[in-house]
């Protein structure tokens, strides 16, 4: 038998290297030199995709469900946490039911959280200070520059917060510099908030517990905030911030949140110093940290805020911002419960907290100074962090990033040109073809999911049915992606081997023409896995030119195959014709990727899954299928990122038409399982999210002289229609978009209504009022108006600033509550957001400065957008609401937000020509 011809490691470890980047005047080749390898078997196909997907879960498993065992007290210690003692206090708090701002049930959770303050100063150390601090903080307002409530004022009144401070007593200068950790006591009205957040304020009050025990040899003083006002418009935390004399000592500031309920509470902001996300990477039991959640909620995908804003923006603070994500459908509903609290969640958080407050308090580089500039510039770099299976946490500088983005960038483009250059003119065309097939890859994947998507409301009552059972969309987003993906590849990989094919032809005359075709389709294979790294170098590229936290994922899917491949195909394999792939590239290449962003990958999915609940922020706006069109996109993103090595392997096998058939099974069995309703699409702890508001509608009757149009109006943020609701609650309810009564914060552009005893439950003394006080009409117009909310303390007013260039607005007894300049807006609108205690004013004056325009063309009013549009909402359950609701099925739920309105609302205007 005659050896085959061997070339240098070199050759082959090039990314283009290959027969059609050889030398042109190499050894002569006949067909004895050639082996020719038959297909792969599709048995080890099956094993890889067993082997991805089984590991895949597991790595999810450990890294996000891996929950440590509840701890008594008598586990815990008098400085430990426990677990059950933290569940105490949650029972105790939902028992209270929703408890909103304003509410009889929130002075109870003040007065509970107040009591258990007072016996931990009680049962303190004797060597440690505890002080409590009952706040009622004055009225203000909260305008921040960016995110959810951009071209908003957040104003707040009579608001009620309970702070704690934890020092020794002999160390004098502890009280100097602090450590603030908060959460919110008050809930939504639709929900008790078992994890939202009263299981936060549980581990803050078991946590204080225990620093208690501790606090006598830290230098630090460690600052527990309970506030209010926080799902109005994360008004607590600007209270504390700007007028509470503690705030001024605080240096490093961690929110504790919730946007689900239970499992693991993990960070997902931090910064934008370094020192507290690096510190709590030395000290965490079981770290879990993701720099992905930070660039997902910051690029704005994430519509949500939370107190941590404000503590940057505001505080010029740095910190920690975490959050329980688990199950976050039944976010801010009904469903917000405790039974569905996992054990071990709050033990999970407590210990992790517990762990860095010891380390950071007692620590002798604390931060002395802001972390952000008055001019908003951080003071320090900023980290990467993320987590390894939930046991071991990374963090390194955005430096460091820096250079080892680079330094890969400079090494890969090296690599790639030198190989080019070898390779000639046939190296780059078939470069410019397996890129084509990753090109072709992406189209077919997004392609065929996102055509699924579209055909879900055709074939279920739903468009989201799988809001229930998230697992649905592996069969009805995941099996049509992979065939779409390796249909796209496919085809690339004809193309290419059929080029390859001819230039081996000219190249080696002397093989027969079915040893050409072969070793054209082991080369294709190749570089299609090259191509690969081709996907993953250029998001590289364009995480390290955006500086994006998480480029450290396509660093470490570029790097491992890149090194399995030169390592196992190249180095310990130089022949100068292609063999197939090894199996062990693929292991070797993918482990370290699947073990960093496996469990990320379903974790985002999963919450993208729950998110779909409160999908439609303006009801009725969208198509009902484009929530499912993004995530079939999503899906099929993730499918092709991550498979795209795996696909390069089945194109010379027997197992293209056995994961066809199993793709198309797999999507059959969904659907019919979807259209049949064997799996419903909501069910009573996963609700659909619906407002049923008594509506009182005076807009359009300035002055009162007509009858207000009254009626209960049910709407969803849920993608779909309302038909099945409307026919459970019958009473002559219709749905449609005739009636789109406009919230000021949003408008209902799709819903139902039924009028049946809407005069029930309020009466006129009801109705807000607006009236013009005075009207200087000069080419300074100023218009003085009095607003008189009447029975509400939280409302919301829209001035229309393509009208009004600036305003003052000053409660009834004087007050200046948001002063003249700095005013910003959205879509033409600033928005004013109000919340506020029993006591909180109800009477203003607005006074308002028009553009420097006519003063004619103000008074053309008919036609024209309105000047002013007011919502006042009470917190009242009207005989017609309370009937619609006692009709609805049990898998839908009232959903609340700062921008919901309550369960009666009263809108009025004012007209530009009034």
């Amino acid at each position: 038998m005659r050896k085959r011809p061997v070339t240098s490691a070199a050759a082959e470890s090039n990314p283009s290297s290959s027969n059609v980047a050889g030398d042109k005047k190499g050894p002569k080749i006949s067909d004895g030199n050639v082996k020719v390898v038959a297909k792969r078997s599709p048995w080890v196909i099956l094993a890889l995709f067993v082997l991805l997907v089984n590991g895949s879960v597991a790595v999810y498993h450990y890294q996000f469900e891996n929950l440590p065992h509840p701890l008594t007290a008598a586990q815990a210690g008098k400085r430990g946490f426990s677990e059950v003692e933290a569940l105490k206090h949650v029972q105790a708090l939902t028992e209270l039911g929703p408890h909103p701002v304003g509410s009889d049930a929130l002075d109870k959770a003040l007065k509970y959280v107040l009591s258990e303050a007072e016996s931990i100063k009680k049962n303190a150390h004797w060597e440690v200070e505890v002080e409590v601090d009952f706040f009622h903080a004055n009225s203000g307002a909260n305008r921040l520059v960016s995110g959810l409530f951009k071209g908003k004022t957040l104003v707040y009144s009579d608001m009620n917060h309970i702070v704690m401070r934890i020092l020794p007593k002999y160390v004098v200068e502890a009280g100097d510099y602090a450590i603030l950790v908060s959460s919110h006591v008050d809930t939504v009205f639709a929900g008790e908030g078992a994890g939202d957040c009263s299981s936060c304020v549980s581990v803050m009050l078991e946590l204080a517990r225990g620093v208690s025990q501790w606090a006598h040899g830290f230098k630090h003083a460690v600052i527990f905030l309970f506030n209010t006002g926080e799902e109005e418009g994360l008004d607590g935390a600007h209270s504390f911030i700007t007028q509470h004399p503690w705030s001024d000592t605080v240096r490093i500031a961690v929110d504790l949140e919730a946007m689900g309920i239970g499992g693991k509470s993990g960070i997902f902001q931090a910064g934008p110093h370094p020192w507290a996300i690096e510190n709590f990477a030395a000290a965490a039991k079981y770290p879990s940290a993701q720099i992905v959640a930070q660039d997902l909620f910051s690029s704005g995908a994430i519509k949500s805020a939370t107190d941590f804003q404000v503590y940057k923006e505001v505080g010029g603070l740095s910190g920690l911002d975490f959050a329980f994500a688990d199950n976050t459908a039944v976010y801010h509903t009904k469903n917000d419960k405790l039974k569905l609290l996992k054990p071990g969640a709050l033990q999970h958080l407590g210990e992790n907290m517990l762990a860095f407050l010891l380390r950071a308090a007692a620590s002798s580089d604390f931060p002395k100074s802001k972390a952000i500039e008055q001019d908003g510039t951080p003071t320090g770099d900023a980290a990467v962090y993320f987590d390894v299976l939930g046991a071991y946490m990374i963090t390194f500088r955005q430096r460091l990033a820096n250079m080892f983005y680079n330094s890969t960038i400079m090494q890969s483009l090296l690599i790639w040109v030198t190989s080019l250059m070898m390779g000639g003119s046939p190296a780059v065309i078939a470069l410019a073809l397996s890129c084509l097939s990753i090109v072709l890859m992406w189209i077919c994947s997004i392609g065929f999911a996102a055509l699924v998507a579209l055909s879900l409301p055709l074939v279920s009552s739903s468009p989201v049915p799988y809001i229930s059972t998230p697992w649905l969309v592996v069969g009805l987003f995941g099996g049509p992606a992979i065939l779409g993906a390796f249909a796209g590849q496919h085809l690339g990989y004809i193309i290419l081997s059929k080029y390859l094919s001819t230039t081996y032809s000219q190249r080696y005359r002397n093989l027969s023409s079915s040893v050409k075709a072969d070793i054209a389709k082991l080369d294709s294979e190749r570089w299609l896995f090259k191509s690969g790294l081709i996907q993953w170098l250029l998001l590289l590229t364009l995480g390290n030119y955006y500086k994006v936290g998480s480029t450290y994922i396509a660093l470490v899917w570029l790097v491992s195959p890149a090194f399995a491949y030169g390592l196992l195909e190249a180095t310990l394999s130089p022949a100068r014709l292609p063999k197939p792939l090894k199996t062990l590239t693929l292991l070797v290449g993918l482990s370290m990727p699947v073990l960093l962003s496996a469990g990320m990958i379903i974790r985002l999915t999963a919450t993208m899954i729950g998110t779909a609940v409160r999908f439609e922020r303006i009801p009725g706006s969208n198509p009902e299928w484009l929530g499912s069109v993004i995530i079939a996109v999503l899906v099929a993103g993730f499918v092709c990122l991550t498979l795209v090595y795996l696909l390069s392997y089945i194109h010379i096998s027997g197992a293209k038409v056995p994961i066809a058939v199993t793709a198309v099974v797999l999507l059959v069995l969904s659907i019919g399982a979807v259209s049949f309703g064997l799996i419903p699409a909501f069910t009573d702890d996963t609700a659909r999210a619906v407002n049923v508001v008594h509506v009182v509608d005076t807009t359009g009757r300035y002055g009162g002289n007509e009858e207000a149009d009254s009626y209960t109006s049910l709407f969803s943020l849920t993608p779909g229609n309302l038909i099945k609701e409307a026919e459970a609650i019958g009473n002559g309810m219709v749905c449609g978009s005739q009636k789109q009564p406009d919230f000021v914060t949003f408008s209902v552009k799709y819903g139902c209504w039924i009028d049946k005893d809407a005069g029930i439950g309020w009466d006129k003394s009801d109705i807000p009022s607006i009236h013009v006080e005075h009207d200087r009409k000069d080419e300074n117009r100023i218009t003085e108006v009095s607003l008189d909310t009447k029975v509400s303390t939280r409302w919301t007013l829209a001035i229309n600033m393509e009208e009004i260039e600036d305003f003052l607005l000053k409660d009834a007894e004087g007050s200046e509550l948001i002063p003249v300049g700095g005013k910003s807006s959205a879509d033409g609108w600033h928005i004013i957001q109000f919340s506020g205690g029993k006591k909180a004013p109800t009477k203003f004056d607005l006074k308002l400065f028009w553009t420097n325009k006519n003063v004619t063309s103000k008074e053309a009013g008919a036609g024209e957008l309105p000047l002013l549009k007011l919502r006042t909402d009470v917190d009242r359950l009207t005989p017609p609401a309370q009937d619609v609701l006692g009709r609805l099925p049990s898998w839908c739920s009232l959903f609340g937000k700062s921008t919901s309105p309550h369960t009666l609302a009263f809108l009025s205007s004012l007209p530009v020509g009034f």
